[in-house]
């Protein structure tokens, strides 16, 4: 779960509450959403792990214009999780924040696969590439979620739906032929030029 909000004792109260909700002794990971007071937040995280009342200690962002930030906590704090903003168009974080972890041996997911279903706007009514199918993609959903779980240094993608085929389709991701890093730039370079 996360703890958002500007106050320390509003973060402790949020983790304490998270506990009585899911109604479980520990978490196995806890997040300051969005950087929001991360300092005093990461502080408390970090004696909750000492206590062994959690077991990974993260930040999350879904904004592009926070990775700089992102960036300076991967390298000043003891972090073991990172949720960032990376799909088939917004590929930034793989610049500098996917290395900084791989280094850092911190696990990334992703966030926004779909840049919030924008990025099926781009292909209505267009097939698959063939070279999709070739090597076991079903959806344009797949063909997404493969891009970025075939990233060496992601830890698994977050798609967010309400729809019951929705998940059946990026379900189907988890499964079969992952593509190799050739294939992944194939696949970019494929839906650039749609």
């Amino acid at each position: 779960t996360k703890v958002w909000t500007p106050n320390k004792w509003h973060g402790k109260k949020q983790v304490e509450n998270s506990k009585k909700y899911w109604g479980i002794k520990k978490f196995e990971l806890l997040q300051v959403h969005n950087l929001v007071n991360y300092k005093k937040h990461l502080e408390s995280l970090s004696e909750l792990k000492k206590e062994g009342f959690l077991k990974y200690i993260g930040v999350t962002t879904s904004h592009c214009s926070r990775h700089k930030k992102l960036e300076y906590i991967m390298n000043n704090y003891d972090l073991d999780f990172v949720q960032l903003t990376y799909n088939i168009l917004d590929t930034e974080a793989a610049n500098y924040l996917l290395p900084l972890a791989k280094e850092n041996n911190i696990a990334v997911i992703a966030n926004r696969p779909f840049q919030g279903g924008n990025l099926f706007n781009y292909i209505t009514k267009k097939k698959l590439p063939s070279f999709a199918t070739d090597i076991g993609i079903e959806s344009w959903a797949e063909y997404f979620l493969k891009y970025i779980i075939s990233h060496e240094t992601i830890t698994c993608a977050i798609p967010a739906t309400s729809k019951i085929n929705h998940m059946k389709q990026n379900m189907k991701a988890l499964f079969g032929y992952i593509p190799t890093y050739r294939e992944r730039k194939k696949l970019r370079q494929l839906f650039l030029n749609i």
